[in-house]
């Protein structure tokens, strides 16, 4: 097959982007320039390799292998360009790193202080519910993966580097937040405002109360955390969320933490990635720079 480095790197655009026009501006390329080198690569694999539907192009079987295949391709030429780098002593390259909602509370400034030390990299950094990470993560798409939840039926090289307390918040000045030592069973009439269904914090919080034969009152379920803050400081029900959504404090923004028996509970926070992934310099870097917050915190 005769396929250039440039035609495979705007197949990976489109299959990304699921767009004709949007992989031809993403390789700086006319649109017709794009359905021309796509329509060649076409034609170099010898069977369809995307179709238009409802006009957006998805990708045909044959299409999804290429689109693996040229993926595994540039991560080990990057991995190659980062190693070469540095046996000259440079430190380059693009780090990207996948996150579920709730790390953005805290993410962004690790990565603040490995730039300021890395200063000649760039940084991708995807902030997606548990199950948009897990997504990449089953598409290999980042160099790492940061969640509290990681899939039970993958193949993970998975290490623990921070604690991730889940707390109960109220009102602030609800009776309850005037209380101490509450217990589970007292809250059975209390509404709840709870995250959704397959994220992190949500499963955590049902595996709590399954074991503590709590059935909750479920009155809303939100897709993030600010939405249930603010929604529990409208006095709608009670929450229970990540306490980095409070910043490590005991209230803000109309909501405070309620002092309940077996609260906080206490889920980690995990660095994941394949076991067969050869992680670059710059990953594995990260990955240490992320450790070391476990023996400072």
């Amino acid at each position: 097959m005769n396929i250039t480095s440039r035609q495979m790197k705007l197949f990976l655009a489109l299959s990304e982007t699921g767009s004709v026009s949007a992989a031809a501006r993403a390789m700086h390329v006319t649109q017709p320039t794009a359905s021309m080198q796509l329509r060649e690569v076409t034609a170099a694999v010898g069977l369809p390799l995307y179709e238009l539907v409802s006009r957006r192009v998805r990708l045909t079987e044959a299409g999804e292998e290429l689109a693996r295949t040229v993926r595994l391709m540039t991560q080990e030429w990057d991995l190659f360009e980062q190693r070469i780098d540095g046996m000259k002593g440079l430190t380059r390259g693009r780090l990207r790193v996948a996150v579920v909602s709730t790390a953005k509370y805290f993410v962004p400034r690790l990565i603040g202080t490995f730039c300021a030390k890395h200063p000649g990299i760039e940084v991708s950094l995807e902030v997606l519910n548990r199950d948009g990470v897990v997504r990449r993560l089953r598409e290999n798409l980042d160099d790492l993966y940061i969640m509290s939840m990681p899939p039970a039926d993958m193949d993970l090289n998975d290490e623990v580097f921070m604690k991730n307390p889940l707390v109960v918040i109220a009102a602030s000045g609800d009776a309850v937040t005037k209380q101490s030592n509450i217990r589970l069973a007292d809250l059975a009439r209390q509404n709840f405002i709870l995250r959704e269904q397959g994220s992190g914090t949500r499963m955590a919080v049902e595996k709590h109360f399954l074991k503590k034969r709590f059935r909750p009152n479920i009155r809303l379920e939100l897709g993030s955390n600010e939405a249930i803050k603010e929604s529990v400081a409208g006095r709608l029900g009670l929450g229970v969320i990540s306490n980095h959504a409070l910043h490590g404090h005991t209230r803000e923004y109309g909501v405070s933490v309620v002092e309940v028996d077996g609260f906080p509970i206490i889920s980690n926070w995990h660095i994941v990635f394949p076991k067969a992934k050869r992680l670059p310099p710059i990953a594995e870097a990260f990955k240490a720079h992320l450790l070391r917050k476990l023996f400072h915190s």
